[in-house]
């Protein structure tokens, strides 16, 4: 029998556990039982966001073990990912027996999450409904199409993600305009980031710990940078044009504060560009970064050059001018022509060129699209309790 205050929210990755941490608080808030799952996609990042977050999980799948206890090898396609998570979601579910389950965005675990309880006959809320790129050869289009196409209730962050969900047929009384989630968790740590020292957080996070901080960057006076999508980092042809024109232009410029990601570390070291990044005097070549430690610099960089999605969103609001590295956006809302702060270059040196030069003199602007205004997780819970599910 399922209690009516049993609601399972799943996550497993650094995003989803910063997007869905104001859901649970204003669960608990209203006292309600939330369940938290823990898919286990991020290992470290997760743990160091539960503590901040002061949120423990109730259950964890931990995925390494997952495999290393299986017959088959090492995970290492989607396909077999998605396997062990919907088997394990689907025996926690029929463990709790939740009267409901959340699930947020466009990963592996929301997707999982949302065919288990489609096959157990649970209602199904998607937080973060009705973003579309347009790009079907992305795993994360796939998962957002399916995702939505299973749920029964859509709350979408944007006006764009509603039409969306209209073209595609979804009945409009599964949709509820709320806003975005992610500016509820900005907002409510806006102040703790602000107090950060950017001396303080290159020493903590700097790879090369010998390096002694002698010109450390003051706010405005630096360019931000995360690369991690198979697009630039994995050709070897792309990944230099990059870094030739972030090492030969940018530099000159701006100093580099670069959070690498592991991926991205690895495909510089196999094509030997490794080594001149990290020993570039104007380059501070970090390891990835809390939330707060991020958000600071992001509050403080002159310029974002990133092919993240939600850096998008977090330039929006803080009115960081963002060289978007992508062709493409699920989430058009960031871009100029919506009153965003983003703007979509691909991997194409010159219109990165063309960019830089406008982003570099450009004030900061920051854009509030309409309820993204730190109320979000309020609207999901009075959308969700008042929702008839089958």
């Amino acid at each position: 029998m399922r209690s009516h205050n049993r609601i399972l929210l799943s996550m497993g990755t650094r995003p989803e556990i910063i997007k869905m941490a104001p859901v649970y608080f204003e669960l608990k808030k209203r006292g309600m039982n939330p369940i938290l799952l823990h898919t286990g996609q991020h290992t470290d990042m997760a743990s160091s966001l539960y503590k901040l977050f002061g949120m423990t999980p109730d259950y964890t799948i931990n995925i390494e073990r997952a495999t290393a206890n299986a017959t088959q090898p090492p995970i290492c396609e989607l396909s077999q990912l998605s396997a062990l998570l919907i088997q394990y979601i689907s025996t926690v579910m029929m463990t709790i027996k939740p009267s409901k389950v959340l699930v947020h965005g466009d990963t592996s675990s929301a997707l999982m999450a949302s065919m288990a309880a489609f096959y157990q006959q649970i209602p199904i809320a998607h937080i973060e409904a009705g973003l579309r790129s347009g790009d079907i050869n992305m795993p994360e289009e796939v998962n957002r199409l399916v995702t939505d196409r299973l749920s029964d209730l859509l709350l979408t962050p944007d006006t764009i993600s509603i039409e969306n969900l209209l073209k595609e047929g979804t009945s409009e009384d599964k949709i509820v305009f709320v806003g975005n989630i992610m500016i509820d968790t900005l907002e409510t740590h806006r102040k703790k980031a602000n107090n950060l020292n950017i001396k303080d957080i290159l020493q903590r996070n700097q790879i090369d710990i010998s390096r002694l901080l002698t010109c450390v960057p003051t706010d405005e006076n630096f360019a931000l940078i995360t690369l991690h999508r198979p697009s630039n980092v994995d050709n070897i042809d792309v990944i230099t044009a990059l870094l030739r024109f972030i090492l030969d232009v940018i530099s000159e410029e701006l100093t580099i504060i670069w959070p690498i990601h592991p991926r991205t570390k690895k495909q510089l070291e196999l094509f030997h560009l490794y080594s001149e990044l990290a020993n570039h005097k104007n380059v501070f070549l970090l390891e990835p970064l809390s939330y707060l430690d991020m958000l600071r610099l992001n509050m403080g960089a002159k310029l974002m050059l990133t092919d993240s999605g939600g850096l998008q969103e977090e330039c929006t609001i803080l009115g960081t001018p963002c060289i978007t590295l992508r062709w493409n956006t699920e989430r058009p809302i960031t871009l100029k022509e919506h009153g965003g702060a983003s703007v979509l270059v691909g991997n194409n040196i010159n219109r990165i060129m063309e960019e830089f030069t406008i982003a570099k003199s450009k004030k900061r602007e920051p854009n509030r699209p309409p309820l993204w205004d730190g109320h979000t997780a309020t609207r999901c819970l009075d959308a969700i309790l008042k929702a008839s599910f089958r």
